[in-house]
């Protein structure tokens, strides 16, 4: 009796899971919104590239243009930017460079890692091509966190006049 009970416990708590699986945590990178580096000439490190390996370059770098797995029809983009070396947007890390990851829900990701123990430097702020915040890795590393609004984002860049690279 006592096995057949639990047998009827197991497969309950097997079906039920199937048919109400827990939730996801809120932890989602989507991919990478964008490459930063520091270099002695951004404009001529700009150059170098355009020249060099065909990037569509602009004063801000250049802009790469890129289909959404989940959903082909919308376009996503990462950005690559050359800093000049005495920048001091990647501080308080003392690093070259600095990685923007796309991200989903932003409000509850900073939640989450506030509660784990991670430094997040700043508060999130919002323009109408998305979300950021900045947050520190283990090893002082700076990461800028994005919530993306490609369609802003995109409309952005042509109201500056910058091709993207694709």
């Amino acid at each position: 009796m006592i096995l057949l009970m639990a047998g009827c416990f197991c497969s309950g708590f097997a079906f039920r899971s199937l048919l109400a699986p827990e939730s996801p945590s809120v932890k989602k990178v989507t991919g990478i919104g964008g490459i930063f580096f520091k270099c002695k000439d951004p404009k001529q490190m700009r150059e170098w590239y355009k020249v060099h390996l065909g990037l569509q370059t602009n004063a801000y770098g250049a802009v790469f243009e890129w289909r959404q797995g989940a959903d082909t029809t919308r376009k996503g983009f990462t950005q690559w930017s050359p800093f000049s070396e005495k920048t001091q947007y990647f501080a308080p890390s003392a690093k070259d460079f600095m990685i923007n990851y796309r991200v989903e829900n932003l409000e509850a990701l900073v939640q989450e890692l506030k509660r784990s123990g991670v430094t997040v430097v700043d508060t999130i702020e919002t323009y109408d091509y998305g979300k950021f915040v900045h947050i520190m890795d283990p090893e002082n590393n700076k990461i800028e966190l994005w919530e993306p609004n490609d369609l802003e984002y995109e409309k952005l860049g042509r109201q500056m006049g910058a091709a993207t690279t694709k």
